[in-house]
């Protein structure tokens, strides 16, 4: 039996992340599409090859024969509509970031446990075969001293647009610092104090750039560092006493990355091979679903990537909206 997916959310981002996954297999449908009106639901499921479209997200939520609901609406409506898929009996595949802070994670995660249903974060580069290289390599060179994480873009602001406004979860930590704070902590394997951070706002009020000093039990420090307003880059490097590892692009590994590291005075540059980061994660969420395996970013993954996110916030004092649910 097929796995039966709904979208919450006429979103771009749903054809790379589930629409064309799902096509390279036999095993999972797209069922229907769910958008703010009619008319935009039905013009997405025809660009698409949806079956059904709802003019409403109570109406998709409700349906019977979906099985799994993917949000992809705004940050700040991640919350409520994970919490109303998970309560109508289905499983829940959230977009990054996770919610709009800790306390929205957590109200989600509590949901999720009452209901049995699984909810899940989309780091989709969690499940590519880099990330377990990665893992690989940190523990060939020994305890960490150091790692730096990266992701910068070019997001020009545009008045109302997502990316930049307030009440929608817009800023460059929310947007694409969540991808260097969770390699951060997924390397390391601790949870951080966030020692000191600063942020330049945009002209809405969302960070544009932001950068954080998390320190770890192990004694490791890493530096976070995001920004809308720069050249792209895409990159996290950690050192040992014996050995200093770079990766470029660890979010999108299969578009083109880089491994080069220098341990114990051997020097390799290396790839790794493997499909779209969003098909490696399909493949584990069907899987999962059938046998319980756990996956890596659901759970308390997801709520204790959001506090550290509220931390680097509150240290870098930008002011953010309360919670909604």
């Amino acid at each position: 039996m097929s796995l039966r997916i709904g979208i919450l959310g006429a979103a771009a981002i749903a054809p790379a992340a589930v629409l064309r996954p799902a096509r390279r297999r036999d095993d999972v449908e797209v069922a229907a599409v769910a958008a703010r009106s009619a008319e935009r639901a039905d013009a997405y499921a025809r660009q698409h090859g949806i079956a059904r479209a709802y003019g409403s997200y109570e109406e998709l939520v409700a349906d019977p024969a979906i099985d799994l609901v993917y949000v992809a609406l705004p940050n700040s409506l991640h919350a409520e509509w994970s919490i109303a898929a998970l309560r109508a009996g289905k499983h829940v595949l959230c977009e990054k970031p996770f919610a709009m802070n800790a306390t929205e994670a957590r109200r989600m995660t509590e949901a999720a446990g009452e209901t049995g249903r699984r909810l899940i974060e989309a780091f989709h580069d969690d499940y590519h075969p880099l990330a377990a290289r990665t893992a690989e390599l940190a523990a060939e060179i020994g305890p960490i001293r150091s790692v730096e994480a990266v992701f910068l873009v070019t997001n020009r602001f545009e008045p109302g647009a997502l990316r930049h406004e307030p009440s929608l979860g817009g800023g460059a930590l929310m947007d694409l610092g969540c991808y260097a704070v969770h390699g951060v902590r997924r390397l390391l394997g601790e949870e951080p104090t966030v020692v000191s951070a600063t942020a330049v706002l945009g002209p809405a009020g969302v960070d544009e750039s932001i950068e954080a000093r998390l320190e770890f039990p192990s004694g490791a420090i890493a530096m976070v560092r995001a920004s809308m307003a720069a050249e792209f880059a895409n990159w996290i490097r950690f050192e040992s006493d014996t050995g200093r590892v770079e990766i470029e692009g660890v979010v999108f590994p299969a578009r083109g990355h880089s491994i080069r590291s220098r341990i114990s005075g051997v020097e390799r540059v290396q790839t790794v091979g493997g499909d779209e980061t969003y098909d490696h994660q399909l493949a584990a969420i069907v899987q999962a679903l059938k046998d319980g395996t756990p996956l890596p970013t659901e759970g308390d993954d997801p709520v204790a990537n959001m506090v550290v996110i509220d931390a680097i916030y509150a240290v870098a004092g930008v002011h953010r909206p309360v919670p909604t649910v």
